[in-house]
C-alpha cells in the first residue's frame, strides 16, 4: 500500500472499525489480523487501539473484558446505539463522496 493509500485509509479507519464491529463483537487483534487479511498489511496494531480507546471514549462501544488464554483479559469491542448511527452517517457521507468523486473521474461536473 503506498503513502497516497494509506493518507486515504487514516481519514475513514475509524468507519471501516465499526464497520467490522457492526459485524460481530471483537478485541483489537482480531481486528488488526482481520484487517491484514484483506491486504491493509501496514496497518500497526497500535493504530487499531488507539482508534478503540477514542470509540470507546466517544461512546460508540460497549466494552466486556473476557479471559484470556494467554495473559490478562481482553476487552471485546461491540458496537452499540449510537455507534450504529454514527455508522450509518458515516455511509451516508461515504456515498456522497464516492458519487461526486465517480462523476469528477468521468469527466462530469
Amino acid at each position: 500500500m503506498g503513502k497516497q493509500a494509506t493518507e486515504m485509509l487514516k481519514g475513514v479507519l475509524e468507519g471501516i472499525v465499526l464497520a467490522i464491529l457492526s459485524g460481530r463483537p471483537a478485541y483489537g487483534y482480531e481486528i488488526t489480523a482481520w484487517l491484514r487479511d484483506q491486504g491493509f498489511s501496514e496497518i500497526a496494531e497500535g493504530t487499531i487501539y488507539a482508534l478503540l480507546v477514542r470509540i470507546e471514549q466517544r461512546g460508540f462501544v460497549d466494552v466486556e473484558k473476557v479471559p484470556s488464554e494467554k495473559g490478562p483479559p481482553r476487552k471485546v469491542y461491540s458496537l452499540n446505539a449510537q455507534g450504529r448511527e454514527y455508522l450509518a452517517e458515516f455511509w451516508r457521507t461515504w456515498s456522497f463522496l464516492t458519487e461526486r468523486l465517480e462523476q469528477l473521474r468521468d469527466g462530469g461536473n
